[in-house]
């Protein structure tokens, strides 16, 4: 029998996993995202990808500001579904909703818990130079993403994998384990196993201060964070009083000062080895090789970036 479901989530990770639920023989009863924002110089009103997706396949969708409301909570009752499918919504859902007899509410999380823990597991494990990562299913309980957990996927993090392709990786490895957690649930066979509380670290929300690149840091770390938060918010350093975004680079053998320009294809010393950037961006321009860059530009030879 298929099961009522009720999905809650926001950004574009979660369109794959709303899609694939919706495209199942599995009822899609309502769905709930984030509110909509006023953005750019216009204050036009911008939806959330998963508001669209609903309106384009004519999925009822709301959006309140508050969930932890009467009348949210009444109307999720009402709805009575068998389990409720959380993607990175944006919002705690409270112990009054969680405590409703009936209703599982199940989280994909983007980490292989109990590692990762929290808002940024995706840049984390990248910056932590981690060499796999995954989704988890978990029972969603008051404790953020402390919940037992049902089932696990794994993919490889590769050097050149980026924020952008690990998340789109992760996103369709979650649209393909939903329905196998789904089926389980379904037949009554789901078995969800504690976390490891000893084992869990914290992926703590980005700040715009750790996308400064520290040239005192190992080339390999550099790296991890140039990919981690690729393409946003991007890392950074200051050359001729410019700011300079590092969107690629690779890691090279070199030796000199932390922050030396080595040569003239834009190789910079760290503290162990070096980085030869391959795409930049100067503030206030666009995106370009450093190969085009180089061009119109001389480097300074020898110098410090901070210092130049």
């Amino acid at each position: 029998m298929a099961l009522n479901i009720l999905f809650m989530g926001t950004p574009e990770f979660s369109v794959p996993i709303l899609k694939s639920i919706y495209e199942s023989k599995h009822k899609i009863s309502e769905v709930y995202t984030q509110p909509p924002r006023k953005r750019d110089r216009g204050q036009k009103l911008t939806y959330t990808p998963i508001y669209d997706f609903s309106k384009r396949n004519k999925i009822s969708v709301r959006c309140p500001d508050e969930i932890n409301t009467e009348k949210e909570i009444n109307y999720i009752i009402k709805n009575s579904p068998d389990v409720v499918v959380v993607v990175a919504y944006g919002k705690i859902l409270p112990s009054t909703l969680l405590s409703i007899k009936g209703i599982k509410f199940i989280n994909i999380h983007a980490s292989l818990l109990p590692k990762w823990r929290g808002a940024a597991p995706i840049q984390r494990s990248i910056m932590n130079l981690d060499k796999e990562t995954g989704i988890s299913i978990m029972r969603i309980i008051p404790k953020l993403d402390a919940g037992p957990v049902m089932m696990k996927s794994k993919i490889e993090i590769s050097r050149d994998s980026n924020c952008e392709n690990i998340s789109k990786k992760l996103s369709y490895l979650g649209a393909e384990t939903i329905l196998k957690a789904l089926d389980l649930i379904e037949k009554g066979k789901e078995n969800f196993v504690e976390q490891n509380e000893s084992e869990a670290s914290y992926a703590k929300k980005i700040t715009k201060e750790e996308s400064k690149i520290d040239w005192n840091n190992k080339a390999k770390n550099i790296i991890g964070k140039i990919n981690a938060l690729y393409p946003y918010p991007g890392t950074w350093f200051h050359y001729t009083g410019t700011r300079f975004k590092i969107l690629k680079a690779n890691e090279v053998k070199g030796n000199g000062k932390p922050g030396e320009i080595l040569d003239d294809k834009f190789t910079i010393a760290c503290s162990e080895n070096a980085i030869q950037i391959l795409e930049l961006q100067k503030e206030g321009k666009r995106i370009m090789k450093v190969s085009e860059y180089l061009k119109g530009n001389n480097l300074k030879i020898g110098t410090n970036v901070e210092e130049a």
